[in-house]
């Protein structure tokens, strides 16, 4: 008898990454379509749909450009994280920290110049968010506690701290009786760059390139890398695994802080607990697309931006924009699919018998 086995190929196919996401892509546009035909939706006119809304016209590339921003700060707060084996789970409440941070900011200085009312925002919520990080950054690395666990657990805090902010001291005295925080200082939003796109989507990617070009060139990241490889020869080589662990998860903190700050100054009116919107969770699919490369993650998270704000456009066909989210889990079950045979190739093999 035979069975099917995965075995790795002499050579991985070229091209494996962006081959991978356009598999993946591909598998989902397919399945969706089925998904579709069942339901008795049309497929043709939600693709175009939800296509027309996210890349049709300057006005609606604009929009997805300003979506894919905290996504890609998403991704790459996660792939940070990812340099050295650690699943930070917690980005969704490190934005909702952040944002929090640069609200208090806000109200702080609602009194000073725009440009440093905006900075200083933009500074707090990426200390926000660090600081949301630090506990489970400890507990990893002096006792060896899951960050999975510990991040995953903020989340919720998060959200019970914004809650009670709206509720109590940060409640809207003008907002009828509504359960609101004051919205944020006039002066605390970002410019407009190009039709709907704001500031955020430049930053956004100066971040990005300057992160991987300070993995890639500095002593620090270097030190990241081979930490990241193996825990015994980072050893050998007088690397304090510990500092690296608390460092990685204090850093990956403070990137999905920052994403919280952009997301206030730049399309938000106020902090409510709804800011993150699910962007820290598809953080985690858009780095795993990525292959957890701070490289790709900003090219991932424009076809995930237009994924999600295409998605919302199909409502007026009648189409649940539940849709959107069922493409986006096909993308990366397809992705990953196609990154695996990319790497390895089906082959069968005999079955032993064992006789006795």
């Amino acid at each position: 008898m035979k069975r099917l086995i995965l075995r790795r190929r002499e050579e991985a196919v070229r091209g494996g990454q962006p081959l991978a996401f356009f598999a993946g892509l591909v598998f989902a546009l397919i399945m969706g379509a089925v998904l579709l035909t069942i339901s008795g939706d049309p497929v043709f006119d939600t693709y175009q749909r939800m296509w027309d809304r996210s890349f049709g016209t300057a006005d609606t590339l604009s929009a997805t450009f300003n979506r894919a921003v905290p996504l890609a700060l998403a991704g790459l707060a996660v792939s940070i994280a990812a340099t050295m084996g650690l699943w930070n789970i917690g980005a969704e409440g490190q934005i909702m920290f952040g944002a929090t941070a640069a609200t208090l900011v806000g109200r702080v200085g609602a009194d000073w110049p725009s440009p440093i009312l905006i900075v200083a925002m933009l500074i707090g919520a990426a200390l926000g968010g660090a600081l949301w990080a630090l506990g489970p950054g400890l507990a990893k690395a002096e006792i060896g506690v899951s960050e999975i666990i510990t991040t995953l657990m903020l989340n919720e805090v998060a959200v019970r701290l914004i809650v009670y902010l709206q509720t109590g001291p940060w409640k809207d005295p003008d907002g009828f009786g509504f359960p609101q925080i004051t919205a944020k200082p006039e002066g605390s939003q970002l410019g407009i760059i190009w039709e709907r796109s704001h500031l955020g989507v430049l930053v956004a990617l100066a971040v990005i390139a300057g992160f991987a070009w300070f993995v890639n060139r500095s002593v620090w990241g270097y030190e990241l890398r081979i930490a990241g490889a193996s825990a015994k020869t980072a050893a050998f080589a007088g690397i304090s695994m510990r500092k690296k662990v608390l460092g990685v998860l204090v850093l990956s903190g403070a990137v999905a802080g920052f994403a919280g700050g952009i997301e206030l100054t730049g399309t938000a009116a106020r902090l409510n607990e709804n800011i993150s919107n699910g962007f820290g969770f598809a953080g985690i699919i858009v780095a795993a697309l990525a292959l957890m490369r701070p490289s790709g993650v900003a090219l991932v998270a424009v076809f995930f931006g237009a994924v999600q704000v295409g998605g919302q456009s199909i409502q007026t066909l009648g189409v649940s924009p539940a849709v959107a989210g069922i493409l986006q889990a096909l993308i990366l079950f397809g992705a990953i699919g196609a990154a695996v045979l990319s790497t390895y190739q089906l082959a069968f093999i005999e079955r032993k018998v064992v006789t006795t």
